[in-house]
């Protein structure tokens, strides 16, 4: 088991699995309008057409462009995804923000970094981030969040594993299984 936020994704932005902790950092996704809440959130819709997305990302407009450029990349890949496209018509439609920034046509791949994320729960949270597609099911990405050991960033991940023991147990998730598949 994974002991720090950890979530899959999809191409299309679609949260599809979350350890405890990843489920309680991604709160305001699940919980956000157009959510199928309680088992999937969609980043992209969150980030363009909820209105506490400027609080959650600390710096909204890289993270809006980089979303934005998530999305090309798999618009790409997969340019006949009935899915895809309806989401990306749906925010087209609906955010000027998402519009301007597709129209630039920028594509992007990332697989670490550091993104902050100011938590409705417990505030500040810089974290280090590990990406990686996963083989065995193409198409799906796992991210982990880890914090610096001793800093306010990891007290906050503490904060957060004992906010999410308090969330309602219906709207949690199974763990994710990172064991090896039996043979």
């Amino acid at each position: 088991m994974i002991d720090a936020p950890a979530i899959i994704r999809n191409g299309r932005m679609d949260i599809t699995a979350a350890n405890r902790l990843g489920r309680a950092m991604y709160w305001p996704v699940f919980s956000g309008p157009g959510s199928a809440r309680p088992r999937t959130g969609n980043i992209a819709r969150f980030q363009f057409l909820d209105p506490a997305r400027p609080d959650f990302f600390s710096d909204w407009d890289l993270a809006a462009d980089v979303t934005v450029a998530l999305l090309r990349t798999e618009a790409g890949r997969e340019p006949y995804n009935k899915d895809l496209t309806d989401l990306i018509g749906e925010l087209s439609t609906r955010s000027d923000d998402f519009r301007t920034r597709w129209a630039r046509h920028n594509v992007r791949l990332h697989h670490a970094g550091s993104k902050t994320f100011h938590h409705p729960a417990v505030g500040e949270l810089t974290l280090d981030y590990e990406s990686m597609d996963l083989q065995a099911d193409p198409g799906l990405n796992l991210t982990v969040y880890t914090a610096a050991p001793d800093s306010a960033s990891h007290d906050g991940l503490r904060l957060l594993a004992s906010w999410a023991a308090t969330l309602d147990p219906a709207d949690q998730p199974q763990d994710v299984d990172t064991s090896p598949p039996h043979s």
